[in-house]
């Protein structure tokens, strides 16, 4: 793969050599230790921005469940009981003292696609601002401000359905910014060699904050009310952000506790990797094949991703009739097999190339690859199972956890290809990614008007979502 920017060293996929410039030109050099680490600190203190980041995302997938009054659902849904009914009786009397609202199928699908218009406006110039300022502030402030929007959910809720669109569409603003500010960052931060641990490890915060926030959404609706979901996690956000702007530097040069060995290590390393071109190259980028090979990727990827994480709920419970606190729980366990295969993969694609000797660009399409197919196959055989409730848990849980492994495939070819501008480059396949987000809850609820989850034909709902 050529880099879009002709004066970066060679990078991956060039004719004829295919390893990083580090494995190319010059002596590898003895890694820093990692424990205690200033760059593996800023990977877990990520890692735990990005948990907050999506638990603030996808707690109202779960709370909408029981925003909603169920009668304007049953309306709309002639077809969702023809699965029987499973759920053990519940000892514990589920809290009713939540508001409810008469939001049919296509409304909700308008909320929960609400964010995504708001966040594919700031790719692009996050990636800009964090390339020319650093990503610190940026991803900070972006996650602060979602946090500060989320605590208003309720109010919002209560001034109708265009103040809560508008609300979420604010969210996603701030929330657009934060990847492409990451990938910046890493770009100072991450020697070649140890790319696909610290951006996995970083990355998963995501699928963690995906597990525990669904759950305990779920947990929260059941014992108290939906409204709790809001500010429990507005606080999170609000606590992480002060720790994020004590303990993190934008660049290991301005942090104050690194080692000078360690400091030394990762300039070494990416020495031959940084561009000291000052403008950005948007031509070139725009040219670049490599680029768009990335961009087809990352949107058929989040197709998949988006759809579900905004719809699993619903399906849960519309489909497969699990009372709202079995629904989180069971509607996360998908995300914790994406978890632990994020961090597994991630270690063994830089142990394949840093031991056995593999190019960069096998590793990424082979990964790439796994993360594409295995899901697909999966998710369209999840749609022609009926109302099998372990065997559509088990699908589902296999298809999401195949995923994980596009995070050491096309999720990081950004920093293979051009790492000065990696920031950018994700902010521009992120911003065509979006777009599934947009219009994939919407689509699906739309092609199955009379059964929103898929219900008895969720073959319908499932195969929509299978590009990936």
């Amino acid at each position: 793969m050529k880099s879009p920017v002709s004066d970066l060293a060679p990078s991956d996929g060039e004719e004829g050599s295919d390893r990083t410039p580090l494995l190319q030109r010059a002596p590898r050099a003895e890694t820093a230790p990692v424990c205690c680490s200033a760059r593996y600190n800023l990977a877990f203190l990520s890692f735990f921005g990005f948990f907050v980041l999506y638990s603030l995302r996808v707690n109202l997938s779960v709370a909408l469940v029981d925003m909603v009054d169920s009668n304007t659902t049953a309306k709309d849904n002639r077809t969702s009981y023809e699965c029987a009914e499973h759920s053990a009786p519940i000892k514990v009397l589920h809290n009713q003292t939540g508001k409810k609202y008469r939001w049919d199928a296509e409304t909700q699908g308008w909320i929960l696609g609400s964010f995504f218009y708001g966040y594919i406006i700031t790719q692009i110039p996050g990636g800009y601002v964090a390339s020319r300022s650093g990503g610190k502030l940026l991803l900070g402030f972006g996650i602060f401000a979602t946090a500060i929007f989320t605590l208003f959910t309720p109010l919002a809720a209560d001034f109708g359905v265009g103040a809560l669109v508008a609300l979420r569409a604010l969210e996603g603003l701030g929330e657009g910014v934060t990847y492409p500010a990451m990938h910046a960052m890493w770009s100072s931060w991450a020697p070649p060699l140890e790319r696909s641990k610290l951006l996995s490890i970083s990355y998963a915060g995501a699928q963690l904050g995906t597990v525990v926030s669904l759950p305990l959404s779920g947990v929260i609706c059941y014992y108290m009310n939906w409204t709790y979901v809001f500010y429990f996690f507005g606080i999170v956000g609000i606590i992480w952000f002060i720790l994020w702007i004590c303990l993190v530097s934008d660049t290991p040069e301005t942090h104050k506790t690194i080692t000078p060995y360690e400091k030394e290590y990762i300039l070494s390393s990416l020495k031959n990797q940084l561009s000291s071109q000052k403008s950005v190259p948007w031509i070139p980028m725009l040219k670049s094949l490599p680029l768009w090979a990335i961009v087809i990727a990352h949107f058929s990827y989040n197709w998949t991703f988006y759809t579900l994480l905004t719809l699993l709920p619903t399906y849960m419970k519309e489909v497969l009739r699990f009372n709202i606190q079995e629904n989180g729980f069971l509607s996360a366990v998908p995300y914790l097999g994406c978890w632990l295969c994020m961090i597994l993969s991630g270690q063994a694609a830089d142990n394949l190339r840093a031991r056995w000797n593999f190019s960069t660009l096998w590793v990424r399409r082979v990964f790439s690859l796994i993360g594409m197919i295995g899901p697909a196959i999966f998710l369209v055989a999840a749609g022609f199972i009926g109302c099998d409730y372990s065997l559509a848990v088990a699908f589902l849980t296999i298809s999401t956890t195949l995923g994980g492994f596009c995070s050491s495939g096309f999720s990081i070819n950004h920093l293979d290809i051009a790492p000065s501008y990696a920031g950018i480059l994700l902010g521009i396949t992120n911003t065509f990614a979006t777009i599934p987000g947009m219009i994939g809850p919407i689509i699906a609820r739309s092609l199955t008007p009379e059964s929103p989850a898929g219900s008895v034909k969720p073959g319908l709902k499932l195969e929509l979502q299978s590009p990936s």
